[in-house]
């Protein structure tokens, strides 16, 4: 089986192209979210590169977000297109799950965190072990402290990985968060905490093996920015 899958939720533009688990292609490139105009050219050279088309193509996964509202809508319609054209499965994975997957087989509980900025973050909890990540806790948005708390009140006493861009930002706070816990914490470096197109295709292939095919295409946590100021204007003139 041949996989496509596509990353656009964050500042990396991905692209991955995978024979089952084997990666034959991979484009993940910082683009400083100019998305819209990497895109269709990392896809293009990707086929180039393999000698393949879109038709040789089995199935597509899309990362659904949480993350920037514009990636997720720019990877989204891609997917749905090349889907809808040649009548491709399409799966798509949540940028949460995507990251719990560096961690497959390590038999460790992966908490996924990404900064939404302002002390607020998205997060979930993932099982990795027996060659697949099961979800603990479905991806939610949260202040910094609601998303520690939920965690210290769903484990007691075992290995668990912070993985994302949140990381570096809420270390600290995170360690002093735990430290009087029995909870063993370790922290994902500097490059797993990226997004990965490779595990985000080992994701969907995963799903699709185990017949788990979400079709939920966006997934957003949080109204877009300038939705939230228009309701928060609206709501101060009917306070008027």
């Amino acid at each position: 089986m041949k996989i496509l899958a596509i990353d656009t939720s964050s500042k990396t533009c991905g692209v991955c192209i995978l024979e089952n688990e084997k990666k034959i292609y991979i484009k993940d490139e910082i683009t400083d979210r100019s998305h819209s105009i990497k895109l269709m050219p990392i896809i293009e050279n990707s086929f180039k590169q393999t000698n393949l088309t879109l038709s040789d193509i089995n199935l597509i996964v899309c990362d659904k977000g949480p993350g920037s509202f514009t990636g997720i809508r720019i990877g989204v319609s891609t997917c749905k297109a090349f889907a809808d054209s040649l009548d491709i499965p399409i799966i798509g994975v949540t940028s949460l799950e995507t990251l719990a997957y560096t961690y497959l087989n390590k038999n460790t509980l992966v908490y996924s965190i990404l900064d939404a900025k302002n002390e607020n973050c998205y997060a979930g909890l993932y099982k990795c072990e027996n060659n697949t990540c099961t979800e603990i806790l479905a991806p939610f948005s949260a202040t910094l402290n609601e998303a520690l708390t939920s965690i210290k009140s769903a484990i007691k006493s075992e290995n668990l990985v912070f993985v994302g861009d949140g990381v570096e930002p809420f270390k600290e706070k995170i360690i002093q968060e735990f430290s009087e816990t029995k909870i063993n914490l370790k922290f994902a470096n500097s490059t797993d905490n990226l997004l990965n197109s490779y595990n985000l295709g080992i994701a969907g292939y995963t799903k699709f093996k185990n017949n788990n095919i979400e079709s939920e295409l966006p997934l957003y946590l949080k109204k877009p920015q300038a939705q939230r100021q228009l309701e928060e204007k609206l709501n101060g003139i009917s306070n008027t």
